[in-house]
């Protein structure tokens, strides 16, 4: 008979530093004062106001920071205690980081979804005042006696302390009777002083004293598709439409649209988005081009929901039934490919809400229903929601209306304009949806000012849409992802989406497929999430006259592609979103965001950065490390040095490494000045794999 089989729990985080847990004794309060015995400041993660709390995704590399100092010149510690969803705690030591403003740090990866609690915990370190100063004085000749016995009460001191094991404690105690030991010289004793072994038994179990204990604070982990995912939109009305010989166009069906998902999957993407789904509206239904009038065949915009067929809770009859969307939700997790569904609360003129609930609207005084408006853009086919005249009566029918979606397998929501209702309505629908069903994602489609989109973020939103789509020039690039990664990374998950139905930028338009190339690599490589909407494959980059966005939009009919005869004539950019997509999958530097680090070049379109993730961070215990080079000007070839700070991925500077480009496979010996030469008619971009060094 075999023996049982012993299992252990998984760790709930992985850590870069992390030491046996100790009980902490805090120093004795001394009065009514804001300040700790040691001060411990402005602690992260941590949301601005501190009215919500931050937020990780499972397995995202997370820096808690906090500033920490004490008067005088006496060394400090600090450690971070962390306790799980579970309630295992943890202990991690930080390390200064050096940069003159006491800010000390440490990254530890939470693997376990739900609520982590966290503090900070500051200490005198006894140990390493004593270490400093006897390194000093025992080498000049000064005090020596004095330093070696202040050592010995030290040693002899943490030797007492039961928490240690008896093999430390031995070998402390012969540690401090070596420094007692007048037959030894003062050069064994500078040697005892500066001992790395000794150094680390005090690293992992410091000598404290003053014990500050700062607040206890909140990070929410959700799950790893919150923060990672490669997005694809399509229409489904789209796939599998075909044009009769009078040229009109019969729709798609969630049928013949599961033959485009073998597709999709093919590429890599984790996530299909569809735009919504219900029943159209025929009142002021918009025509090809958001022209005024829709002729009796043109299908109109998805986001004029409603219609005698039903509302959002409906399908639209030309797609099918809802047992063909459940079976296309199944077809699609069989590819890998989880569903994501708009939720756009708004309404055409024929939706049932009119006439059950026109409260729910604005009515203008000659008696009329406002339609919805973005100037200079009109949309008389949509009635926006007035969220303040039955405020529980909306909120009890958006709930029931996601719960509804939940029930048919969708656990994706891409929210249509979320900034336009109230914050606090969105606070609320995500937290009830969190506490029925975790692991729900809400996308917030809010292309709008800083503040508004941040706090739809900071109330729940999972995800962002983002200026990516506008920030093309080295300059705009580095400020704009510098500003995601660490600035807003404690709450805010940025999707670089690279286009959309409305979004055509000058960039695409005029760059040709060099751009669609350069906008997908700086997605894809930069951004934990990213997302294309279809067509970019194909390079579609005409736009109508005026505007950002698509001639013959598909928001205002059918769009029939013939995606395999592009693939078959190499006009396909299918496999060069495949490839990137792969690349993502086999490298988990690539799926953070918070580990972006910007180098320099010698040209103003070279823009180079790095992704590293320590062997300690990464699942497979394996370190990871990715350098991004991009040429961003469309129109030309650039050649130029560039200049690595190979310190972030331990690599001393001047020393050689190997680098492998993963998209033509093409291996060279770099170190920290390198050039190169980038033709965005050729390939415009490096992806390159920094090989470990045997």
């Amino acid at each position: 008979m075999a023996s049982p089989t012993r299992t252990t729990a998984p760790a709930p985080f992985r850590s870069t530093a992390e030491i046996p847990v100790r009980p902490v004794i805090p120093a004795p309060a001394t009065g009514d004062t804001v300040a700790g015995r040691i001060p411990l400041q402005h602690p992260a993660p941590a949301v601005p106001g501190d009215a919500y709390r931050p937020s990780a995704f499972a397995g995202e590399a997370v820096p808690f920071r906090v500033t920490a100092f004490r008067e005088g010149h006496d060394s400090i510690g600090v450690h971070l205690r962390l306790v799980a969803p579970s309630g295992a705690e943890s202990l991690h030591r930080l390390t200064p980081l050096g940069d003159g403003f006491d800010r000390w740090a440490v990254v530890v990866a939470p693997v376990a979804e739900g609520v982590w609690r966290f503090r900070f915990e500051a200490f005198g370190d006894d140990f390493g005042t004593w270490q400093h100063a006897a390194a000093i004085k025992i080498a000049a000749g000064v005090d020596v006696e004095l330093m070696r016995e202040a050592g010995a009460l030290l040693l002899s001191r943490a030797a007492t302390e039961k928490s240690r094991p008896a093999a430390e404690r031995k070998r402390l105690e012969k540690a401090a009777t070596t420094l007692r030991d007048a037959s030894i010289d003062d050069a064994d004793a500078l040697a005892l002083v500066n001992d790395a072994e000794l150094a680390a038994v005090f690293a992992d179990r410091p000598l404290q004293s003053l014990v500050t204990v700062g607040a206890e604070r909140e990070l929410l982990v959700e799950r790893e598709r919150a923060g990672v995912g490669a997005w694809y939109e399509f229409f489904p009305r789209s796939e599998g439409a075909e044009r009769s010989a009078d040229g009109t166009v019969r729709s798609g069906t969630f049928v013949t649209a599961r033959d485009r998902l073998d597709g999709v999957a093919a590429m890599g993407f984790d996530v299909l988005y569809l735009p919504p789904i219900h029943p159209i509206g025929r009142a002021h239904r918009k025509g090809p081009n958001n022209t005024l009038t829709a002729g009796p065949a043109d299908p109109g915009s998805p986001w004029a929901i409603g219609s005698e067929a039903g509302g959002h809770d409906a399908i639209h009859p030309d797609l099918g039934t809802l047992e063909d969307f459940r079976g296309f939700v199944a077809a699609a997790s069989e590819r890998g490919l989880e569903v994501a569904l708009d939720l756009a609360l708004q309404a055409s003129p024929d939706h049932p809400w009119v006439t059950a609930h026109p409260e729910w609207f604005t009515t203008l005084p000659d008696g009329s229903i406002a339609y919805a408006e973005n100037p200079p853009k009109k949309y008389q086919d949509i009635y926006p929601v007035n969220f303040d005249n039955d405020p529980a009566g909306i909120r009890a029918e958006v709930l029931r209306i996601v719960r509804h979606w939940i029930a048919q397998g969708v656990r994706i929501f891409r929210v249509d304009n979320p900034h336009t209702k109230p914050l606090q309505f969105w606070e609320w629908l995500i937290a009830t949806i969190a506490d029925e069903t975790p692991g729900v994602v809400f996308l917030a489609e809010a292309f709008t000012r800083p503040a508004p989109m941040q706090a739809l973020a900071m109330a729940g939103f999972q995800q962002s849409y983002s200026y990516f789509t506008w920030r093309n020039t080295k300059d705009e690039i580095e400020e704009f992802l510098t500003w995601v990664s660490q600035d807003t990374a404690d709450f805010m998950r940025p999707n670089l989406f690279v286009n959309t139905p409305d979004i055509l930028t000058e960039y695409l338009q005029y760059g040709g497929r060099p751009a669609y190339k350069i906008r997908a690599a700086l997605a894809a490589t930069a951004g934990a999430s990213y997302g294309v909407y279809a067509g970019y494959e194909l390079v579609e980059n005409v736009a109508r006259p005026g505007s950002e966005e698509n001639l013959d939009n598909e928001k205002y009919e059918y769009k029939l592609r013939d995606w395999a005869g592009a693939e078959e004539r190499g006009e396909s950019l299918a496999p060069y979103l495949a490839r990137l997509n792969e690349i993502r999958r086999a490298h988990p530097a690539l799926r953070q965001l918070r580990n972006l680090s910007f180098h320099w070049s010698d040209d103003d379109a070279i823009v180079v950065f790095s992704k590293h993730l320590p062997a300690s961070l990464s699942a497979d215990g394996v370190a990871d490390t990715v350098i991004v080079v991009v040429n961003v000007d469309a129109h030309s070839a650039r050649e130029t040095t560039v200049h690595l700070d190979t310190s972030v991925w331990g690599v001393r500077p001047g020393d050689d490494f190997e680098v492998e480009d993963l998209l033509t496979g093409a291996v060279w010996t770099w170190n920290d000045h390198n050039y190169v030469r980038l033709d965005a008619f050729v390939e415009p971009v490096h992806v390159l794999h920094v090989k470990e060094r045997r």
